[in-house]
């Protein structure tokens, strides 16, 4: 991936470079250039165009028509649903540039090509050869090869023609050139199309069966993810692994009587029909790691929604890459995954080792806002922890830290030395190499993240949202412990989203009752990324939540302010209809303590 510079006046190029073609076709227009990746869903509006991420550079930038130049995505497997959106509705950027290879904005650039024939493409330069662009201009991508100008060129450029697939050269079994030559029906044929198309991009050379699998493009982000669907159907579509099904965007059941609008409650709706009449379970969750079928360690399986890949491959140390939106249906169709990535021993290792220095007297705050920091860091690379043997995290904390893990990184997993089952010691994590980097995180990077996701000032808080991910049967039970004997205030709503299954237990162990007694609302099926109003409440200017998932995306999504802190503290702000925005005593510094 090489780069040549000649003079240029706006009409000659003043930059060439080559590069990998993730997803075919030509493209140009100006260029919209940054140094953070983006996660498409919940950082850009899937109607518009417009980056919506209020904690992203690109913030109020429109992405339509541009050559976008990230240095890859990040955040939610929902991203190439969203990326679809934009193709189909003519709002995707002209073409994406990348320094190294996203898997998931390349499937929703690949699914509009092979399902839709249309093209968006995607090149990956490399990081040396990205840092050249920060110059701006007008950009060309051209049969693999990028060109940069000062300005628009003055000729009558037009992209190529959409040129043919090659052939796989992966290893193939009898079972899957079965699958290829469409002898179990056209969907599963071009399900294997697009997991071939996958394997090659991330240098697999065979496939491997997996046993279950997580669909994530259950969620409605627009016409587009319900077209591919149905699609998939009409085609005759069966998955032939058990596979459970995502939170989708309403509580089927309730979204009616909720006042949901049914522009958005019908399609909504139907696309979890749709997905389960291709025989996926009713499971409704972004918490299937809390489901009776969770995985074993050393499972090979395919499960799309960021936190749930994670929390998988970390804790439970099953086995699954980060898979897009599409591509875990795609898989569950074909019983084939790539063997490759974090199936293997070798893609599991860590390379990055962050040390952390914990503040005394912590609340469950802290892992929440270290997987938050710690996300931010590492990129795409898989870290290590040092630090936090004695620390006994629960599965809850750890389900709140790789939510936020998730949230900022494009890593498919985390090591925490002497706390994940993987990582004994930290050599254990680094496969016995020295890290390629180390970082410090301490009290004052974690106070940067807390800034960085309470954007409210102090003041009245409306609405207290909990559940994202999907609350668990433990902290049912630790939330009605924090709320006996207490009352919501009447200006401030409690709203709770989880699985049904959990919702069962919740009920069965009088949970629910007391919760109901104390005022809290309790949504199944969704969850807060995907919720608005009447939800939220129109009046509600400012939330409060212990999620540093929605901490992070909830002002770009809803348009609201955000006071992020303990549990005990949202409680604190439901019953008072107040938050004072004051960092927690463990983390402000003594000066600020004292204040």
């Amino acid at each position: 991936m090489g780069a040549h510079l000649t003079a240029g006046d706006g009409l000659i190029p003043s930059l060439h470079m080559a590069g990998r073609q993730l997803a075919g076709g030509d493209g140009q227009g100006p260029l919209l250039f940054a140094t953070v990746g983006l996660s498409f869903w919940g950082g850009v509006e899937p109607q518009s165009g417009v980056v919506i991420d209020s904690h992203h550079p690109l913030c109020g930038e429109s992405l339509a028509g541009r050559v976008l130049a990230i240095p890859s995505g990040r955040g939610s497997c929902t991203g190439s649903s969203v990326l679809l959106e934009l193709i189909l509705n003519d709002h995707a950027p002209a073409a994406l540039v990348l320094a190294e290879a996203d898997e998931i904005l390349s499937l929703g650039a690949l699914v509009a090509e092979l399902i839709f024939q249309r093209q968006l493409p995607v090149l990956c330069i490399g990081h040396q050869a990205f840092a050249q662009l920060e110059r701006g201009g007008f950009a060309r991508l051209e049969q693999g090869r990028l060109s940069l100008f000062d300005a628009a060129p003055a000729d009558h450029w037009q992209p190529g023609q959409m040129p043919e697939a090659a052939p796989s050269q992966l290893r193939l079994s009898a079972g899957d050139r079965a699958l290829l030559a469409g002898e179990h029906g056209q969907a599963a044929r071009v399900a294997m199309q697009l997991v071939l198309r996958l394997a090659e991009l991330q240098g697999a050379e065979e496939l491997l069966d997996i046993s279950q699998a997580h669909i994530d493009g259950c969620i409605y982000t627009g016409p587009a993810s319900l077209r591919f669907a149905q699609q998939l159907l009409a085609w005759g579509a069966r998955v032939r692994v058990p596979t459970s099904l995502n939170a989708i965007s309403v509580d089927q059941r309730q979204w009616r009587s909720l006042g949901i609008d049914p522009a958005l409650g019908e399609p909504a709706s139907a696309l979890g029909d749709a997905y389960m009449a291709m025989g996926a379970a009713l499971s409704f969750t972004c918490a299937p790691y809390l489901l009776d079928s969770a995985p074993k360690a050393g499972e090979q399986l395919v499960w799309a929604e960021s936190n749930a890949v994670v929390y998988a491959n970390s804790v439970l140390a099953a086995r699954t890459q980060k898979y897009p939106d599409f591509l875990d249906i795609c898989i569950a169709l074909t019983g084939r995954a790539p063997r490759s990535g974090c199936h293997l021993d070798a893609g599991r290792h860590a390379s990055l080792l962050l040390e952390v220095e914990p503040p005394q007297a912590l609340d469950d705050s802290f892992w929440p806002l270290l997987g938050y920091q710690a996300g931010l860091l590492c990129g795409s690379a898989i870290p290590v922890l040092a630090g936090l043997e004695h620390s006994g995290a629960s599965s809850d904390e750890l389900k709140a830290f790789g939510a936020a893990f998730a949230t900022t990184s494009a890593a498919p997993m985390f090591h925490i030395a002497g706390i994940t089952p993987e990582a004994p010691d930290v050599a254990s994590a680094l496969g016995g190499q020295a890290p390629q980097r180390r970082l410090r995180i301490g009290r004052a990077e974690l106070l940067a993240a807390w800034r960085q996701l309470n954007g409210a000032a102090g003041g009245s808080v409306a609405l207290v949202a909990l559940g994202n991910p999907h609350f668990s049967l433990s902290e049912f039970a630790r939330l009605a412990r924090l709320c006996a004997g207490r009352s919501r205030h009447t200006d401030c709503a409690l709203v709770i989203t989880c699985g049904r299954a959990v919702l069962e237990q919740a009920s069965a162990a009088g949970h629910v009752a007391s919760l109901q007694a104390f005022g809290a609302q309790l949504l199944s099926d969704t969850c807060w990324c995907m919720l608005g109003e009447p939800v939220l409440p129109r009046q509600a200017r400012r939330l409060m939540t212990n999620s540093a998932k929605y901490a992070h995306y909830a002002p770009g999504l809803v348009g609201r302010q955000v006071h992020f802190g303990s549990l005990a503290a949202c409680v604190e702000a439901a019953c008072s209809g107040h938050n004072p925005g004051r960092p927690p005593s463990w983390l402000a510094s003594p000066r600020s303590a004292g204040a």
